[in-house]
């Protein structure tokens, strides 16, 4: 997968670099200011996405920014998710496995709805239909369609836009039903005592070695699923009941919405529309899959349907998480059904895979 982003955003450009991180962040102001949904991650996602579309070069390069950055924010993400954990915690999740029963065939029916839906257009071959309607696993999906010889420019733009349309369409859906911006005037608010010292000690070393341990055991999504578990056990042994500092949160939703943003960068924009168009046909899937449990199922097992919305909707597991966390509202479980999302959709994608 590096070697695929490497091969559409090239080598970084440093000052390139630092001008989309400023792109990002005014984007991010613009959206606080305007009281949108999770302002900091989808207002630095839409005005560097949009810089990137439109081809801006104001230093001779394209926007950029270096996924080693996004690596380096998404832990903290995961100590933010983890800090939600609460002794009790196992207990609680007893109470998820029906939930997580239903996830279990809600990913293979989506999945297999939207492949046929994408492959009956006629605007891709079946193997990039079928890779690029995968509902998760996004570096896992397009390097087993690299592998399986796909159309690796449309399938990475379906799967980007996958993961893009559902961060944008979720939290403003919320805010339709609230009828009112859902979150915090930060774009996700933690939950937690002020954080002295030790405790910001014992966050770093979550967030530190439960990205090396994550990638080290290569747990899928290792690198915010580690810092999560050590977070997870930090909280629930009660060392510590702090959250990372919001300002920190919100400095990791823009690195995480630039890094999405700049997705875009170098691609040509007729084959981004074609991409956008069978991305919303799969969305209506996905999403539509989604609402539909959400209100069926949220009154037998005792969560909001808002979040369990959330839990089935096709996000990355970090920006799910950072809605959950915005909205405040069952992170862990929401997180939970996001893990085990990723695992069964990689599965059924490597196993059930059409030939040739």
């Amino acid at each position: 997968m590096r070697t695929i982003l490497l091969r559409i955003l090239g080598r970084p450009h440093w000052p390139t670099v630092a001008l989309t991180y400023a792109v990002g962040l005014s984007g991010g102001l613009i959206a606080k200011a305007l009281h949108l949904p999770l302002p900091m991650l989808l207002g630095s996602l839409l005005a560097v996405g949009a810089a990137a579309v439109a081809g801006l070069r104001p230093l001779g390069h394209l926007p950029q920014a270096p996924q080693s950055i996004r690596m380096a924010f998404v832990p903290i993400i995961g100590v933010a998710i983890g800090s939600a954990a609460r002794p009790g915690l196992l207990a609680e999740a007893v109470g998820w496995m029906p939930s997580l029963a239903v996830l279990c065939l809600f990913i293979p029916i989506v999945h297999q709805i939207g492949y046929r839906l994408i492959a009956s257009t006629g605007r891709v071959d079946r193997l990039t239909a079928f890779y690029g309607a995968a509902p998760g696993g996004l570096v896992e999906t397009v390097q087993m369609g690299e592998e399986a010889g796909a159309d690796m420019q449309m399938l990475a733009m379906l799967q980007f836009l996958r993961l893009i349309l559902t961060i944008v369409a979720v939290p403003l859906g919320f805010s339709i039903m609230e009828g009112h911006a859902v979150g915090s005037a930060a774009g996700a608010a933690v939950a937690g005592s002020p954080a002295g010292l030790p405790d910001l000690a014992i966050m770093a070393a979550c967030a530190v070695i439960g990205l090396m341990i994550g990638l080290r055991l290569k747990l899928p999504a290792g690198h915010v699923l580690g810092p999560i578990l050590l977070s997870v056990l930090a909280h629930v042994m009660g060392w510590t009941n702090a959250a990372p500092p919001g300002w920190l949160v919100a400095s990791a939703q823009v690195v995480i919405g630039t890094a999405l943003g700049v997705r875009f960068a170098g691609m040509p924009v007729r084959r981004i529309l074609d991409a956008l168009q069978l991305a919303l046909l799969n969305g209506c899937v996905t999403l539509g899959g989604a609402v539909a449990v959400g209100f069926l199922l949220a009154p037998w097992i005792g969560e909001p349907v808002r979040a369990v919305i959330l839990a089935f909707a096709p996000g990355g597991l970090v920006e799910m998480g950072l809605i959950a966390l915005s909205l405040k509202m069952s992170i862990l479980y929401v997180t939970a059904h996001h893990l085990m999302r990723i695992i069964l959709a990689v599965s059924f994608a490597r196993f059930f895979a059409p030939r040739g």
